[in-house]
């Protein structure tokens, strides 16, 4: 990253990539207890999750461990819906 950067606007995209990828966690938790995936869509999620694998490719590319770290977990969440809802319709 570049060094003429505040510390603090890291420090935002580091607060942002926690916010962003724990808000998928209540709604696995909730797919996960209830098996009930009906108001989901597999459309949507498959488009998100290429998404969520194309900038984990970026930030594999440039380095940036905040951002891999966050599209791995955040990719993991959304596998593990994806898998959910192909069980459970």
């Amino acid at each position: 990253m570049t060094e003429s950067v505040p510390a603090v606007v890291h420090w935002v995209g580091a607060l942002a990539a926690v916010l962003t990828t724990l808000c998928w966690l209540p709604q696995v938790v909730r797919v996960i207890r209830l098996k009930d995936t009906h108001a989901i869509s597999l459309a949507t999620n498959l488009v998100f999750a290429g998404g969520i694998l194309l900038w984990l490719i970026y930030g594999i590319a440039i380095g940036n461990w905040p951002l891999i770290a966050a599209n791995a977990v955040s990719m993991v969440l959304t596998l593990i819906i994806i898998a959910m809802k192909l069980r459970y319709g």
